[in-house]
């Protein structure tokens, strides 16, 4: 992992060193034609997210790039600041306040912990600078945010009720949820609850304390109640210790995990015999698409995780807004977001394209490597797909994709 994120910084300081400088923050008049469009990527390069954060902004920069090179956008370069929140709110807020304050970005992209995305939103919303995130909890855009949020991301009511439904479809009679405290535990407690009473299931829920060296008491609590199909609700750095606890429990019931979660860095850490048929779950990218295959290989990656291509549709989209609206500010994605992602259109899948279509006077719906980029009222994502995996001699291997 190390070498692999050394390599992603030397090739992002070398696309940021193409990009422009400086934007007025998105409530201050436009700068003259000619000066540069700010945007910002807030994602964790180190911490519980760090395999992820790298690629998320490498993602954005190459979107940038590529439209640079084609003449920007409304006449100007795009300039990307990079930021690590350290998958952690305080230095998410701390990493927020700079972009906003002193380098005057329009949009803020990537937040991934929901954590950090409820920290930094309302720096956001007042500062009328756009957030887009791939955070899932459902409190995050229940928010005042006053649109000023876009989520690519499924919510957790999404999320869950999928899982939940998976392992019922897999003969689950017991279920049960085990997990940190996050924004969105409870929720999901809550929830897997309601649907597992409706399809005459029991099920049990148990938030622990994050950054414990051993969960044994709260496994040897857990399995009282006799799961036979139990969701992993932490990130990587407690799940691996669960798990070890887990198996020296002795649990022979079924598991699932987030696969940002259950990743590569767990299955390193861990014996094969202690990962061996964990399921893993997690929004799917549009696989099939251009999209995806664009991006797969402007990061010469040989798949992308869904963070990755969401931020990468992220980028597109606010550089499309700002075509349509003809002004850069957070206030012009604010209100043309809907306008080239959903309505009809020309389906366009890439910033390129569209920003000719628009030129053009024509309408344009743009879908990208994630899937469809269309929003409800409250920004969430309105549909998504999902990919269902299973370890098998420490490697994961799709099984269903729903």
């Amino acid at each position: 992992m190390t070498n692999k994120y050394r390599a992603f910084t030397r090739r992002q300081a070398l696309q940021a060193s193409i990009a422009g400088m400086a934007l007025a923050a998105s409530w201050r008049p436009a700068l003259a034609a000619g000066e540069p469009i700010v945007f910002g990527t807030l994602t964790p390069l180190t911490g519980a997210g760090g395999p992820y954060g790298p690629h998320m902004r490498d993602a954005v920069a190459a979107v940038i790039a590529e439209v640079n090179a084609a003449g920007g956008v409304l006449g100007r370069e795009i300039k990307l600041v990079s930021e690590d929140d350290q998958t952690n709110p305080d230095a998410g807020v701390k990493a927020a306040k700079k972009l906003i304050d002193v380098d005057k970005v329009i949009a803020v992209i990537g937040t991934w912990a929901s954590s950090v995305t409820t920290a930094v939103a309302p720096l956001c919303w007042e500062s009328k600078t756009m957030l887009f995130t791939v955070s899932g909890a459902d409190s995050i855009t229940k928010l005042p945010h006053q649109g000023f949020i876009i989520r690519t991301q499924p919510n957790s009511q999404l999320q869950i009720r999928r899982a939940t439904e998976f392992m019922v479809s897999q003969g689950a009679q017991h279920l049960a949820y085990i997990g940190p405290q996050t924004p969105f535990a409870q929720t999901s407690i809550d929830l897997m609850t309601a649907l597992a009473k409706d399809m005459g299931k029991t099920m049990t829920g148990l938030i622990y304390e994050a950054d414990k060296t051993s969960y044994r008491s709260e496994v040897d609590q857990l399995l009282k109640s006799k799961p036979d199909f139990l969701i992993l609700g932490g990130y990587t750095p407690d799940t691996i210790v669960l798990l070890r606890d887990m198996y020296r429990a002795g649990y022979q019931g079924r598991m699932l995990g987030f696969a940002y979660a259950v990743n590569d860095k767990l299955l390193a850490a861990l014996p094969k015999e202690v990962t061996e048929g964990i399921y893993t779950f997690q929004p799917s990218p549009a696989l099939n698409s251009a999209a995806y295959d664009r991006i797969k290989t402007k990061l010469n990656l040989g798949e992308v995780d869904p963070y990755t291509a969401q931020t990468y549709d992220h980028a597109n989209l606010a550089i499309l807004a700002l075509a349509k609206a003809g002004a850069a500010s957070g206030i012009a994605i604010h209100d043309h977001v809907r306008d080239i992602s959903q309505g009809g259109g020309e389906a366009v899948d890439n910033a390129i394209d569209g920003l000719k279509l628009l030129k053009a006077g024509k309408k344009i719906d743009y879908s990208g490597a994630s899937g469809p980029c269309d929003f409800d009222a409250i920004g969430d994502i309105l549909s998504a797909k999902f990919r269902f995996d299973r370890i098998k001699d420490g490697k994961p291997g799709i099984i269903q994709l729903i």
